[in-house]
């Protein structure tokens, strides 16, 4: 996919954006030939409760929370001291002078996709055993990932960070008090609220020291 249609396209992020959502559309409808339309269950690797603080919580979830931390330290670890992190941070900066310096962007770029489209996959694998495991699955996460990266600050793992936090935790808490849909709807005024006094985002892009 990023050889073939992706690569040829980096320069318009729209026309990405427009050509990847079409390609999207084919795989989900060869998965429902494959597959069928109908639901597939997922059972969870670890059963059980855990005991924490007095409230007991799923064993399950809490390996998710702690698993993700972990691969999280690891990308901010590989971005911030690997010469593979380098690179991408020198290409996503100034990719004319990155290639002057004898970068290969192309290259940069393509492990870059393998590395977003791995970690997509692994969280596919780990959400599936909590959600209804069905080909357009993906959907249901795809609008609020667009949303916590812009909120967040674009180009920033800490902008992410900020932004997965605001989004994922307002919906939480305030789930707890109202009905999910009211929830959400509330979560999605405060972010334009914020859009509105920082347009860049919680941690703009330039304001992150590595």
């Amino acid at each position: 996919m990023e050889r073939l249609i992706v690569q040829h396209l980096y320069t318009r992020w729209l026309a990405t954006i427009l050509a990847t959502w079409g390609l999207s559309l084919i795989i989900q409808q060869t998965l429902e030939i494959i597959f069928g339309a109908g639901p597939q269950g997922v059972d969870s690797p670890i059963s059980g409760t855990m005991n924490i603080l007095g409230a007991s919580y799923p064993a399950y979830r809490v390996f998710i929370i702690l698993f993700s931390a972990g691969v999280l330290s690891l990308v901010l670890l590989m971005f911030s001291r690997s010469n593979f992190g380098l690179d991408i941070r020198t290409v996503i900066q100034d990719r004319d002078m990155a290639e002057a310096l004898g970068i290969d962007t192309k290259r940069i770029f393509t492990k870059a996709f393998m590395l977003g489209a791995g970690l997509a996959a692994l969280a596919g694998v780990l959400v599936g055993p909590l959600a209804v495991v069905i080909a357009q699955m993906g959907v249901n996460y795809l609008a609020k990932a667009f949303f916590v990266v812009i909120v967040g600050g674009a180009g920033s793992f800490w902008g992410i960070a900020a932004g997965s936090t605001f989004v994922g935790g307002l919906e939480t808490v305030f789930t707890y008090q109202m009905p999910v849909t009211l929830a959400q709807a509330l979560v999605l005024a405060l972010g334009i609220i914020v859009l509105r006094f920082r347009p860049q985002g919680i941690v703009p892009h330039a304001n992150v020291k590595w």
